[in-house]
Order: structure tokens, then sequence, then C-alpha cells
């Protein structure tokens, strides 16, 4: 079969250090084996065609209801996140499908206007709520019927990508430090497009040590990361870059993530999202019913915060102004 021929050629070129597709821990539930593709390929399908990868294209980046046609949306950034990590992926001859799965993946779970809806949904769920701990309940049981049924390496990754964590798989670790490298960068490059900061105001030594455009620090930091990782049991970027790196992800916490424009904007979509949460708990016969069969099985307030969570920001904004703003009837 073609996938078997596949898996053979993974088997020649791939590095030792790689996580072939044979060898998979395998699924939730088991299945017969594609005859065309490996179970990496799969999985990666799967996530395309989910719905919740469609919704991805209107929930917050960084910036919330940007009045501008070239500010990135989760989306955007997930398929640089996927681009990235695919190149780095490539040259150190690790599972391109596998790696490309679980960036496709990695941020299915979260919230309507990004990281403020996150943190609002986190102070008021009683056992509280992470986004890539959200992706993974959506990939295993809110999407499709009963889940995505996706392989242990692909869910591992997704779980697992945060910047404090660290996933099973050299895969999984290269879309962790990939995550960070294209965040920071289209972050940037946003918040000089939306004149919170300018070109001028980067730190001179992380420019001086990464690079003075877009380009040339995506390009250096990838770089790097291949280069610090040949041959290594982990995924890194040398000690000089990282510094860098993380010294520029500090500047863009003090001017940008937390700058006042940003924060007046976070303030109008957590009260939002608090609001449907609240709206819902005490209206939960309103809930669509694909919500309403997950109650018996996981509670109320999960079920509620499964779809709010799932909401994109227009959705979010529309249900509010319908459920909370007065119309206006010609008597």
């Amino acid at each position: 079969m073609i996938r078997e021929d596949m898996e053979r050629l993974e088997e020649r070129t791939l590095s030792v250090r790689a996580q072939l597709s044979n060898n998979t821990r395998g699924r939730i539930y088991p299945q017969d084996r594609c005859s065309i593709r490996t179970e990496y390929q799969r999985d990666r399908d799967r996530i395309i065609h989910c719905k919740s990868f469609r919704r991805l294209k209107h929930k917050t980046q960084v910036f919330i209801a940007p009045e501008g046609d070239h500010y990135r949306t989760r989306l955007t950034h997930t398929l640089e996140v996927s681009q990235v990590a695919r190149t780095i992926a490539r040259a150190l001859r690790l599972n391109e499908d596998l790696t490309e799965a679980i960036a496709l993946g990695h941020d299915l779970g979260h919230t309507p206007f990004g990281h403020s809806g996150e943190k609002i949904l986190n102070a008021i769920k009683t056992d509280g709520f992470k986004h890539n701990e959200h992706s993974l309940r959506v990939v295993d049981i809110l999407e499709g019927e009963g889940g995505l049924n996706l392989t242990w390496e692909t869910r591992d990754g997704i779980l697992n990508h945060p910047k404090e964590s660290t996933p099973c798989t050299l895969e999984g670790q290269v879309v962790n430090i990939s995550d960070r490298i294209a965040y920071i960068n289209h972050d940037i490059d946003d918040a000089i497009r939306a004149g919170i900061i300018d070109a001028t105001d980067l730190p001179k030594d992380c420019i001086d040590i990464l690079g003075d455009t877009h380009g040339r620090r995506i390009h250096n930091m990838v770089v790097d990361v291949v280069s610090s990782s040949t041959g290594k049991e982990y995924i890194q970027m040398s000690r000089e870059v990282e510094e860098a790196t993380e010294k520029l992800r500090s500047f863009m916490f003090d001017r940008v993530y937390m700058n006042e424009k940003s924060k007046r904007e976070e303030k109008k979509a957590m009260h939002i999202i608090e609001q449907l949460f609240n709206y819902f708990i005490r209206h939960i016969d309103e809930l669509p019913d694909e919500y309403l069969n997950f109650i018996e099985s996981y509670g109320v307030e999960q079920v509620v915060c499964d779809y709010v969570a799932g909401m994109t920001d227009r959705y979010a904004i529309k249900l509010y102004e319908s459920i909370f703003v007065p119309g206006f009837h010609i008597l």
C-alpha cells in the first residue's frame, strides 16, 4: 500500500530521533489504518476539516476588533507557527507531518478575544481554564462525533505546546519553540502597524543579535534553533539568541500586551465573556442542542464554558448585543 511505502521512506530518511508514523502509540479508539495516508497525515487532515479550525479566522490574536485587513488572527498565527515548525522539522529530519498536525491543532481551544477571554474564564470557572487543556478537550470530545480521535503524539504536542511545558516528542518541542518565534515577531509587526510602537523602539541589543527586520529575525531564530538542536535530544536555541528572544518578549509585554489602549479593549472583551458565561449558567436551556447533550456527562459549568470558549469574537459580540442591548421597535 502507498501508506506502507511512505512509512518505509520515513524509516530510511528521517533522523533516528524522529517520531516515525509506524511507531505511534495509537489512538484512544483503535482504527484500521488508511491505505494512503500515514497516521499523522490523518491527524492533520482531521484538524484542518474541523469546525474549530475554521473558527480561528474570527478569533483575536492580540488586537481586538482591528480596523485593518492585515492584522493577524488566531488562524494566521496558527499558519505561521506551522510554517516555522515545518521548516525546522525538515531541516532536522524530524517527522514533518506530526509537526504540522500539532502546529495546526495547538490553539483550537483558544477563546474569543485571545488571552483576554482565557484570563476571565480562568477567573470565573471553578476549576480554572487553560487554552492548551481546552484544545485537547476540543479534539478529544467536542469536535466530530466523540472527538477527532487523534494519535497520542499529536495530543501530547497540543497539550504541551506552552513555553513552560515539555512535549514528549522532538516534533512537539519544535512546535513549542516555533510558537514563540512566530508570535513574538508577528506581534511586533502588528504593533508597529497599529502605531503602538515604532521599529526604533525595539531594544537595540536584541536587534543586533536577532535582526532588524521581521524576515531577518525569523530567519536568524530558525537557523539558530536548527544549528543548536542538531544531534541533540531536545530542541533549543543558543544561549545568546534565547536571552535576546526573552528580552524582546519582555519588551512586548511591557509596551504592547499591557499597553493602555490594549488594556481598555481587554476590559470590554472580558466583560462580554463574563456576562455571557453567567447568562447561560442561569439559562442553560438556551444552549444549542449539541451542548445540552453534554450536560449529564460534564456538568452545567463545563458545558457553558465549552460553548463560550468556542465562540468567535464577532459571534460573542452579536450574541451579547442580542441578549443585553435593547432593540428599537416601531409600534
